[in-house]
């Protein structure tokens, strides 16, 4: 029974100035292609059955990086649609919305058509990405299956493998570049890693614990 394995793409600019990205099609920094390919010795011993992509360049590239070479593209792994707040900061937000959360009061529309998301609606997407995953997972002789996507959106789907409210992806934080590891233990879904680069021995550290949890 293979893990699902999450990996949030590289650096982009808008991740450095805090605005939410969704829609708008960046492309990586220098800084996050090497963040890309620094995934690729975490991948290297891992037998991959599965590997799925965000359409989005900026996951498409990471995907490139980080070594995976028979990738297929799932919208539904397109990043939580901001709508109305595409571009701009919390802090900006904030000015006309105090106690706006993303978490529980989802984002609006935007004049220009772009549709806003609930949590609610960007955890319908996530299931429908475990349920397709769920198969290849279930099975013993499989591999693991690869998702390639985006802060918000892997945050929600986490927090769905637990059996979570979307909002609970509230308490994920991801960091860009990284990889995360989604497994069960005694038939319970569990994290197996969080947060792993190969650059941080923090993460690393981090991962070691998780596995010794798995233990029995």
């Amino acid at each position: 029974m293979g893990d699902l394995v999450l990996i949030r793409h590289g650096e982009t600019e808008w991740t450095l100035s805090g605005w939410h990205t969704s829609f708008t099609d960046l492309a990586l920094t220098a800084d996050g292609e090497e963040q890309a390919r620094a995934v690729a010795p975490l991948l290297a011993e891992r037998e991959i059955a599965l590997a799925l992509t965000s359409p989005l360049r900026r996951a498409v590239r990471t995907a490139q990086l980080a070594g995976l070479t028979d990738v297929s593209v799932d919208v539904d792994l397109h990043e939580w649609n901001y709508g109305a707040y595409e571009g701009i900061t919390t802090a900006d937000i904030h000015r006309s919305r105090p106690g706006w959360n993303l978490w529980t009061d989802g984002s609006p529309s935007a004049a220009d058509g772009h549709v806003g998301e609930s949590p609610e609606q960007v955890g319908i997407r996530a299931d429908r990405v475990l349920a397709r995953m769920a198969s290849l997972l279930q099975d013993p002789g499989s591999g693991d299956g690869v998702l390639v996507a985006h802060g918000h959106f892997l945050r929600v789907l986490t927090a769905r493998w637990l059996g979570l409210p979307s909002s609970a992806g509230a308490m994920f934080a991801l960091g860009t570049g990284t990889l995360s590891r989604l497994g069960t233990e005694h038939g319970r879904p569990v994290i197996s890693a969080w947060n792993v680069t190969a650059r941080t021995p923090s993460a690393r550290k981090f991962e070691f614990v998780a596995w010794a949890h798995d233990c029995p």
